[in-house]
């Protein structure tokens, strides 16, 4: 198997020309006809932009990876990507493929010096990466396509004062109305949701068992999510709607519960249950209990009748 070569598309004209389009009618954003891209015949192809990219597929009669959820896009798909990003697609037929939707793209000098040029790194979803795209109903679409459609509208007229001012403001509400999307397919595709939860249930009980905490330490957020294959953002985000935690409180509860069991079932001392479960100093064991239980160990201890 070769080397996967990744194609780093700098400027939106560049985009253009590459995915076989004419000359873009403004040269930081821009809204592209899906079908309309013209893409190399090759089986897998991989990207890097170094813009922000919104693409609306409508209707994918081809198959592309979209990491986590690859396939399942019969319904409409909204697929977030940072500069920066990766995002390959697979063809895996020769035949002609049908696509139908709207690509936008918004280079980041046409948020300098506004809001949105650090806000909008804030919305989660772009740090999915290809982990999760955000899967739409019919009229979901509609709105998103309108909002779009308007965008475009603004910049092939005569550009004035107002022009960016309303591309800025349209841009802000189709970021607004992806988060609720978002919140509302948490809810929907709760199957998924709960897999990726029995997961990493597993994933923590493996690395218990195999005493990873005295030489490894407590695991991170990100060995968590890397090892689930999604982004921290969204492994936050889902945890917090099934559970109502957050990733660090998830493990750091998972962690109380190991020195609960050293406590009511060893005669180790804390400084020695410290040392087992990959504390540093007794003291970081003890603040971390003492702030989820409201109990000291040593309180704890005693209220199971077990010697100090």
């Amino acid at each position: 198997m070769g080397k996967r070569v990744i194609h780093n598309i700098r400027t939106i004209s560049e985009y253009h020309k590459v995915m076989g389009l004419s000359k873009p009618e403004h040269p930081l954003v821009s809204v592209v006809n899906y079908g309309s891209i013209t893409l190399p015949c090759k089986a897998s192809m991989s990207f890097t932009f170094d813009f922000y990219t919104i693409l609306l597929d409508k209707d994918f009669k081809g198959n592309m990876k979209y990491g986590q959820q690859s396939g399942d896009f019969e319904d409409g798909v909204l697929f977030f990507m940072a500069p920066g990003q990766v995002f390959e697609v697979e063809l895996l037929s020769a035949d002609p493929i049908d696509r139908s939707g709207l690509v936008l793209l918004i280079h980041p000098d046409f948020l300098w010096k506004t809001p949105l040029s650090k806000s909008i790194r804030q919305y989660e979803y772009f740090g999915y990466s290809v982990n999760e795209a955000l899967f739409l109903s019919d009229k979901e679409q509609k709105s998103i396509q309108g909002i779009m459609e308007i965008m475009a509208q603004e910049y092939k007229n005569n550009i004035d004062k107002f022009s960016e001012p309303v591309i800025l403001a349209q841009l802000e509400l189709l970021l607004t109305y992806s988060d609720r999307f978002y919140q509302r397919q948490f809810i929907t595709r709760k199957k998924s949701g709960h897999f990726i939860l029995d997961r990493l249930e597993s994933l923590l009980d493996e690395y218990f068992n195999k005493e990873h905490l005295s030489t490894k330490g407590i695991p991170t957020v990100q060995y968590i999510a890397s090892s689930l294959n999604v982004s921290p953002g969204y492994l936050s985000s889902l945890l917090k709607l099934l559970t109502g935690k957050s990733t660090q409180h998830y493990i750091q509860d998972r962690v109380i519960d190991q020195v609960k069991d050293q406590l009511s079932t060893t005669d180790r001392t804390v400084s020695e249950i410290a040392y087992v479960l990959g504390f540093e100093h007794p003291q970081s064991l003890s603040r971390l209990f003492k702030a989820k239980t409201s109990l000291s160990p040593l309180e704890y201890k005693k209220q199971l009748g077990a010697p100090n």
